[in-house]
């Protein structure tokens, strides 16, 4: 298109006394056809434009003009679509959900359940619990896992046996195997959806302390009984 402007400006005769538009960055349809309609007014009687260049101008044309109607038509798409989904993430409130965090949110007196995926058999297995500052409060022997995901539970106490405050608590897993070489882990957790939360440019979900991205969550399910 730069060429196809660069080549119909350069073939257009000097006019005197006529007023120049601002320039535009861009070339927009309405200003190529003014560029081909200016053409063709001007064009020298004794050499007229080639009738083959003509219909290539307008064919480009048509391209350009399809591709800016298909460029609206997808950012009403995506309007409508992101639209739908603020509509829908509402309706997990209240659902439970399994998504991929390293913290728990405890609520005092209550266990905290998250699942971990190993890559491979783990014969020894310890999951580390710290509070905000560091500090651990429990270390769980997981024992011996299989390779694939399995479901933990913490009871919430610290090490001698005290209910801890409610709050988010760091989760830090560490398998092994027979020859002491480490077994690739990554953790989830599961919570109830209490809200939404609707700032910044896509919803995100409340669960407990944590603020959950639609795309680390992997399960859905409903709330187990008593929740």
């Amino acid at each position: 298109m730069a060429d196809l402007v660069t080549s119909n400006v350069s073939s257009l005769p000097s006019v005197t006394g006529v007023t120049t538009p601002t320039a535009k960055n861009t070339l927009d349809k309405d200003s190529f056809l003014r560029l081909l309609t200016t053409q063709l007014q001007k064009q020298d009687p004794l050499s007229p434009m080639d009738s083959n260049a003509f219909v290539a101008q307008l064919a480009q044309f048509s391209s350009v003009e399809a591709l800016e109607n298909m460029g609206r038509k997808l950012d009403t798409l995506a309007l409508g679509q992101a639209n739908a989904n603020q509509m829908a993430v509402p309706q997990m409130i209240g659902k439970e959900i399994l998504f991929r965090a390293d913290k728990l949110a405890v609520t005092q007196g209550q266990p905290a359940r998250f699942t971990v995926a190993y890559e491979d058999a783990a014969e020894k297995t310890v999951a580390i619990i710290s509070d905000r500052t560091g500090r651990v409060v429990r270390t769980l022997q997981l024992g011996a896992r299989a390779g694939g995901s399995a479901s933990e539970v913490w009871d919430g106490r610290d090490e001698a046996g005290n209910p801890v405050d409610s709050g988010s608590y760091l989760l830090t897993v560490s398998a092994f195997r027979k020859d002491g070489t480490q077994v690739g882990t990554a953790t989830s957790v599961r919570g109830v959806v209490t809200g939404v939360s609707f700032e910044g440019s896509v919803p995100q979900l409340l669960v407990g302390g944590n603020v959950v991205q639609l795309g680390e969550v992997t399960e859905i399910a409903s709330p187990p009984p008593g929740a």
